[in-house]
């Protein structure tokens, strides 16, 4: 198992690996095929951005099979790992804190219909729920603002913390006062839900992409205790892909001081993560 003794604090909390395809292939029944992003490549990158810890989240393309996730896990002890589980999944849940997982993600997007090859649904998340408080296990969910408002009371109530990706699928159209941003927020509040700060998927039909500075300002204010941030790299099915340190760089602009980006980067992800 590989760490650098002295790893920089700071953490990635949300990235993917592909390959090698030779070693690790993905699932027959997939909706795409990204190029591959292997291990190296992304140990790298947390390097150049001066971070020392990263969390790997399971792709859909590889469905079931979390053998090249594992392997990370096991080879990388400054990595975290977050799995895909439906009920009656060959992946036992008791056991995978001590390999270094953290959570399971489901999906539950306005708009989506049903769940696409290798994801796990909201009512996935309500069976396993208590399977994944009992395994230590916090849920992971990709959700969106127009979704959220119809399932906060659920998410409230649910055993085990929730972490919502992506800044909920903030709505730049609809600004900061949206119900659903609203309810963003007052999940976020209630000290139980997390949001991992990586906005640049919600801007990309943005002219500017300085309008979501006022979308992450207000989860600074709602509760910087519960934020962390996130590369999402290799920017799965986006052209061009973005400079991944230009947009850690753009986080830490609109974080307003040193103090939050030492909390959101280092403090926080070792409180959900170690």
């Amino acid at each position: 198992m590989n760490a650098a003794p002295h790893a920089p604090a700071g953490w990635d909390c949300h990235a993917h690996l592909f390959g090698p395809y030779h070693r690790f292939p993905l699932a027959p029944e997939r909706s795409y095929t990204p190029p591959e992003a292997v291990a190296p490549q992304y140990l790298a990158l947390l390097a150049r951005l001066g971070l020392g810890h990263g969390v790997l989240v399971h792709p859909s393309a590889y469905g079931e099979d979390h053998s090249l996730l594992l392997h990370a896990l096991a080879a990388h002890a400054n990595l975290r790992g977050v799995v895909v589980v439906q009920p009656g999944s060959r992946l036992a849940l008791s056991g995978l804190h001590g390999k270094g997982v953290r959570g399971a993600r489901f999906s539950h997007r306005s708009g989506a219909g049903s769940n696409f090859a290798g994801s796990a649904s909201f009512d996935d998340l309500r069976a396993l729920a208590p399977a994944l408080a009992d395994a230590g296990l916090h849920a992971e969910l990709w959700t969106d603002v127009q979704a959220l408002p119809g399932i906060a009371a659920e998410l409230k109530a649910l055993p085990v913390p929730v972490v919502i990706d992506h800044m909920g699928g903030f709505d730049v159209a609809a600004g900061v006062d949206a119900p659903g941003f609203r309810v963003l927020l007052e999940l976020l509040a209630s000290g139980r839900t997390w949001v991992k700060l990586c906005a640049y998927r919600n801007l990309l039909d943005a002219p500017d992409w300085q309008a979501g500075r006022a979308f992450q300002q207000k989860m600074i204010e709602a509760n910087p205790e519960r934020l962390v941030w996130g590369s999402d790299w290799p920017h799965l099915r986006v052209a061009p892909s973005p400079d991944t340190a230009a947009l850690l760089a753009m986080f830490k602009d609109w974080a307003g001081n040193d103090e939050v980006v030492r909390q959101v980067l280092e403090a926080n992800p070792a409180v959900l993560y170690r």
